[in-house]
């Protein structure tokens, strides 16, 4: 495999446990005094990166399946920070935007972490920002197999 020892591995596991705990931590407040969680977070942030997206894509996005989408997207809708529209040509098809209660929640929640990786990837620098997106990308490739 490669020259890293238990120790190194660790370390890495370590980086990316706290590393992952400062990105989630305001999210997850906040998401918790909306009797929120972290799926209706990815759910609000997938639809935001595409407005009009249909279900099926956002859990081909998401790598999801309906049972575990249907609940948060449903209170998300209930709530008024989804809209839902029946597709013009295929009125089987349901389109999402967000609302703009839901596009404010979306940045209050994602907005904090772009701030938190751009003051990051400053004081990286360049190639540990290049870095970084190679070990992401690597991960989600070696994970799917």
């Amino acid at each position: 495999m490669n020259d890293l020892n238990d120790a190194e591995l660790n370390r890495a596991l370590e980086a990316m446990y706290f590393g992952f705990r400062a990105l989630i931590a305001e999210p997850d407040a906040r998401l918790k005094e909306l009797g929120m969680s972290r799926v209706h977070h990815r759910i609000l942030y997938f639809i935001a990166r595409e407005p009009g997206c249909s279900v099926g894509n956002l859990l081909k996005r998401l790598q999801a399946t309906k049972q575990y989408i249907n609940r948060p997207l449903r209170q998300l809708i209930e709530h008024g920070y989804v809209c839902a529209e029946a597709d013009a040509r295929d009125r089987r098809v349901k389109r999402l935007t967000l609302s703009a209660r839901g596009a404010a929640l979306e940045e209050e929640l994602s907005g904090g972490q772009r701030r938190l990786f751009a003051r990051v990837f400053e004081q990286a620098g360049p190639d540990a920002e290049a870095g970084w997106y190679k070990v992401m990308a690597l991960l989600s490739k070696v994970s799917r197999r």
